[in-house]
């Protein structure tokens, strides 16, 4: 929606009255929900919720929000966040050599698709400099040979900027275990892989060597398990035995760019809760 409004996002034990006693806490204020999801996941016994309210139904601003909602919150056992929607998030993208995903997302950025600011473009290559300039967008090129002063870098880059966010769209490096630790659901992977099949390096030439039918790609949270983080979103593409290994990548670029497309937005949406190693993803 392009009206300002605020996100509620909840999850929290579940109980009988959770519902009641939000939506009574926002209509009390005169809030006005525009948007609303639900969902228990029965094996934790986890209650999930997500509001969206309009800003301009309540007489003060998120910050007081998040004041008169803590006591509800505590007596629930709620981890919560509000978001205000006109505050964009800020994505730190990561490369190396391929353009496509990158590309994309730059694309729907361009043009108003995507509502997030984007500070820098980091890349371990000087490949895609040009493009990503031509945006008006910082290319920061960062030397790998030294990793653990690269990820450093890449840590401190991300605090400079005040990432929300970081993306890896098609970054060929493994992010090591401090830095997955240290944002946990703000790191953002694609995987050419639909996942958790073809784990690791080269996905489309093990998914020819075993002879499968589809092929897909994943977009998860980065965990310290190499691609085995929460999933947000997955397609596939149908294959056959006339298929070279060299047609399966190709297949493969168009599904990456679009799972990424979609993970990121249900991200940046707050449509994404993590439980466990899965997610709850209200589209």
């Amino acid at each position: 929606m392009t009206t300002p409004h605020f996100t509620l996002t909840i999850s929290c034990p579940d109980r009988s009255g959770i519902i009641a006693a939000v939506t009574g806490f926002i209509a009390q204020l005169g809030g006005f929900i525009v948007e609303a999801s639900y969902h228990t996941e029965q094996e934790a016994q986890r209650f999930f919720m997500r509001q969206e309210i309009r800003a301009d139904s309540l007489p003060f601003d998120a910050a007081e929000f998040r004041r008169r909602f803590k006591p509800l919150a505590d007596e629930f056992g709620m981890d919560w966040q509000l978001t205000d929607s006109t505050l964009r998030k800020r994505l730190v993208v990561l490369v190396s050599k391929q353009a496509h995903c990158l590309d994309d997302l730059l694309y729907r950025w361009r043009s108003g698709e995507l509502q997030v600011d984007i500070p820098c473009v980091i890349s371990n290559h000087e490949d895609l400099r040009g493009f990503v300039e031509w945006h008006g967008i910082p290319f920061i090129h960062l030397d790998m040979a030294d990793k653990a002063a690269a990820f450093e870098k890449i840590a401190a880059l991300f605090e400079q900027e005040r990432g929300d966010c970081m993306v890896l769209a098609r970054f060929m490096q493994v992010l090591p275990t401090a830095l997955c630790r240290r944002w946990p659901g703000r790191i953002l992977n694609i995987h050419h892989s639909f996942l958790p099949s073809f784990a690791g390096a080269k996905p489309y030439h093990q998914a020819y060597q075993r002879g499968v039918k589809l092929i897909g790609a994943t977009c998860h949270y980065v965990t310290e398990a190499l691609d085995a983080g929460p999933i947000i979103e997955q397609d596939t593409v149908r294959i056959d035995h006339g298929d070279t290994p060299d047609d399966l990548v190709r297949y493969g670029r168009d599904i990456e760019k679009t799972v990424l497309a979609r993970g990121l937005r249900y991200h940046v949406e707050d449509r994404v809760l993590v439980c466990g190693n899965k997610t709850i993803v209200f589209r």
